[in-house]
């Protein structure tokens, strides 16, 4: 069961092993009706309420009257605290959040009309592009929105709106790779054999890369090349992006894929400064920069389908396409801001000219599960064939 305690201005919620399921109520003008019956909230959600009341409040989610707006999350609270709190500062609305690190789209699915989401906010375009096939979405209908952020990182019908970016480049270890431009292409070389290492093919950072080689390249060169770089593996395909940088640092590998923000993270870890050490056996290279670009995606944002504060969640959603939240959202977490002109974290910046490839990424959604497939097809994930 879910159980919810006061920590002063806010109210977090933890997941429990009891054998109840959580009923939230809300007050909707239809009655009191509980919802999310026989949800199973596992351990691994994480539920955190924020800044506030809970959702399941007496009474439940305030209407739009009550000046506050319902958030589902998959970014941490840590990251987007400080927006919302800047958000409310200017606007008077509250906020209410939940966290989770998988599921929400489900959980709003399973909740139904009932449901006190006004808006997700997600990683992945496939994500994104998910919750609008489960339906769980409406357009996002503004025209601060379209002004503020470029097509290529919106839905053409509205479904979801990208906030920040970040790339897939390269990893090289400063000791051993004298190469400062690369394509992805140039994986295959046999120059590269042994020298490699990568997570999952199946993550969905991975996916999203392999996906705009099919749409860029064509199917079958997209084949060749995503089976020449398990050749030319050190490894079999494990860990995440961070754990790439260790293996270039321990000298297992020499060149690795990974996202441009870990390199930020690791640089400034406090916690666990081997990390530092890592991002210093590093420099990044931006692939394909002499061509189409660097392959990105982003984190972004959906309209509720049954949205209770429909016209706070819209104010919010325009707020974190202006300037001010395009800056505070991709400096905390060393993205890139979607919003033409803005700069990226000093730390980012220090990384080179990222050039993005210009493909919609409405369109590179499409060849997502063409990307899995393929992945599965030539055997990936369990490494070079030697």
């Amino acid at each position: 069961m879910v159980r919810f305690r006061q920590t002063g201005a806010n109210v977090r919620s933890e997941a429990g092993h009891g054998s109840g399921s959580p009923h939230r109520r809300r007050s909707s003008g239809r009655g009191h009706v509980a919802f999310a019956a026989g949800w199973t909230v596992l351990a691994s959600l994480s539920l955190t309420v924020l800044a506030g009341l809970s959702l399941c409040g007496s009474g439940g989610p305030a209407a739009a009257e009550d000046g506050e707006v319902n958030i589902y999350s998959y970014r941490q609270p840590e990251l987007i605290q400080p927006l919302l709190d800047r958000f409310t500062a200017e606007t008077g609305i509250r906020t209410n959040v939940v966290t989770a690190s998988a599921g929400l789209e489900e959980r709003i699915a399973a909740e139904g009309e009932f449901s006190p989401a006004d808006i997700l906010l997600s990683v992945d375009v496939g994500r994104l592009e998910n919750a609008k096939a489960l339906g769980i979405t409406q357009p996002i209908v503004s025209r601060v929105v379209n002004e503020n952020i470029p097509a290529i990182y919106r839905d053409p019908e509205g479904g979801w709106v990208g906030l920040t970016m970040r790339a897939r480049v390269f990893y090289a270890s400063r000791e051993r790779v004298k190469e400062t431009a690369l394509d992805y292409e140039d994986l295959v070389k046999p120059e590269w054999k042994g020298r490699l290492c990568t997570r999952s093919g199946q993550h969905v950072y991975n996916i999203g890369l392999i996906a705009s080689l099919i749409a860029n390249d064509g199917m079958d060169e997209a084949e060749k090349i995503v089976a020449g770089i398990r050749d030319n593996l050190a490894m079999k395909p494990s860990g995440d992006d961070r754990a790439q940088a260790k293996a270039i640092w321990a000298g297992e590998c020499d060149l690795a894929l990974g996202n441009t923000y870990y390199v930020g993270l690791m640089e400034t870890d406090d916690r666990e400064p081997e990390q530092k050490e890592w991002a210093k056996a590093i420099r990044v290279i931006f692939p394909n920069e002499g061509g189409r670009g660097t392959q990105v995606n982003i984190s972004g944002v959906v309209l509720a389908k049954n949205a209770p504060n429909k016209a706070n969640a819209l104010k919010l959603i325009e707020f974190l396409t202006s300037d001010e939240a395009q800056e505070l959202y991709a400096d905390a977490n060393f993205e890139y801001p979607v919003r033409p002109g803005l700069k990226p974290n000093a730390v980012v910046q220090a990384l080179g000219t990222l050039k993005p490839d210009p493909l919609p990424l409405s369109e590179l959604a499409k060849y997502r599960k063409a990307a899995s497939e393929l992945v599965d097809k030539v055997d990936f994930d369990a490494g070079p064939s030697r």
